[in-house]
């Protein structure tokens, strides 16, 4: 609302010293570089380490978006049980677990198993004592062997394809006789009253064989 005639001037924010609050970026070039050295000393850090953990492929939440996939928080025990890989285990090999996940999908369950066992198979365990080597360490030169510095880009998450695709004409599955309809419709009525005919047809019997 406007003031009107000679009116104190009303406790608003107009006398704040504004131009000494507004934020400016001028250290993003900086930033980027201290980032770029910060990520290089962690993969130098965790050589010859991933410098990520192995994590599993997941739907996402609701109607809108269920029809991507994208990374998940970790695996659950039903799929580390089915890839032959005990939870304690996991996270001392680069593998996340979340024991609160749930599998609801056998699919679903099926691609974060087959994950588990691609990562296992191209995994390299170096011994903690280079003269006693353990079960399961690698024993073949390490040096010769290829190495990655990151799983996401060894064992990517490929999206989904998109939830509608074209057909060609000669694809077009036949028709059904009579139509879908009427089909689904006498399905329907047979199995409703399959119990009724079923009486009818025994008490006709019974009947018969009273008479003779």
């Amino acid at each position: 609302m406007a003031i009107k005639h000679n009116q104190t001037i009303i406790s608003n924010h107009f006398r704040k010293d504004w131009q000494r609050r507004v934020r400016t970026h001028f250290d993003q070039p900086g930033r980027k570089t201290r980032r770029r050295t910060a990520r290089q000393a962690k993969a130098a850090a965790l050589a010859p380490r991933p410098v990520d953990k192995l994590r599993p492929v997941v739907r996402c939440p609701t109607v809108k978006y269920n029809r991507r996939v994208r990374a998940g928080r970790g695996f659950t025990l039903t799929e580390l049980k089915e890839a032959g890989i005990s939870k304690s285990l996991a996270p001392t090999i680069g593998i996340s677990v979340d024991f609160r996940r749930q599998n609801l999908s056998e699919e679903g369950l099926a691609a974060n198993v087959a994950r588990l066992k691609a990562y296992k198979d191209r995994l390299i365990l170096l011994p903690r004592k280079s003269n006693a080597p353990k079960k399961g360490d690698t024993k073949t030169d390490v040096a010769a062997l290829n190495k990655v510095a990151s799983i996401a880009a060894a064992l990517p998450i490929v999206s989904v394809p998109a939830g509608v695709s074209e057909i060609k004409k000669s694809e077009i599955p036949a028709a059904v006789e009579g139509g879908a309809y009427t089909k689904l419709r006498i399905a329907r009525s047979n199995a409703r009253y399959q119990g009724a005919r079923e009486k009818r047809a025994r008490d006709a019997a019974e009947a018969e064989t009273a008479k003779k």
